[in-house]
């Protein structure tokens, strides 16, 4: 099992680890992977949960209210919803989304999978994330999974992030570059 967790570390490694292999006892990897991937969209796409999850002056009984309307409402199995449960207990709702993070992390090592950060200017198409998911397998040999963002601030292009590995090809990176060869010139 540490070969699983040598990614995650500290409180949010704990945290992730005793998730997973609760999951993995009951045999819902999967099932707990997607109701995590829910919540973080969820997190990620409403400033006022964001909001909710970090600050320690909503009571325990109010997060935990909040917290389990929202995974009632997404479908979540009750390993996730007593996992958030237990987050809002010992007031660690603040590192859920790191937890995820984590939890996704380990799944992703254990079955020897790379997880590619794309950013992008726009949202991807579902045949651009086929391509680009094709492109990265046969660069990297193995399996990927995406992890999407976006950042209008690019302006065009992708930022590619594979572990230490980096690809910037967005237009503002190549703006930028521009600006600083013009520099030179003059």
């Amino acid at each position: 099992m540490a070969s699983d967790t040598r990614s995650v570390t500290g409180l949010t490694g704990r945290y992730a680890t005793a998730l997973f292999e609760l999951a993995d006892e009951q045999g819902s990897l999967d099932q707990v992977a997607d109701d995590l991937s829910i919540l973080s969209a969820l997190i990620d796409e409403s400033d006022d949960l964001n909001r909710m999850l970090r600050t320690p002056v909503i009571s325990r009984a109010e997060q935990g209210m909040a917290m389990d309307a929202i995974l009632t409402q997404a479908g979540a199995s009750d390993l996730t919803k007593k996992f958030v449960g237990l987050t809002v207990f010992n007031r660690r709702l603040f590192a859920l989304k790191d937890i995820i993070v984590g939890y996704l992390t380990i799944l992703a090592d254990r079955r020897g999978e790379l997880t590619a950060e794309v950013t992008s200017a726009f949202p991807l198409s579902d045949q651009q994330v086929g391509e680009l998911l094709n492109v990265l397998k046969l660069a990297v040999g193995g399996n990927v999974t995406l992890n999407a963002k976006i950042d209008p601030g690019l302006l065009g292009g992708l930022v590619v992030k594979i572990g230490s590995r980096m690809v910037d090809s967005s237009l503002s990176t190549k703006l930028q570059q521009l600006r600083l060869a013009m520099r030179g010139v003059g």
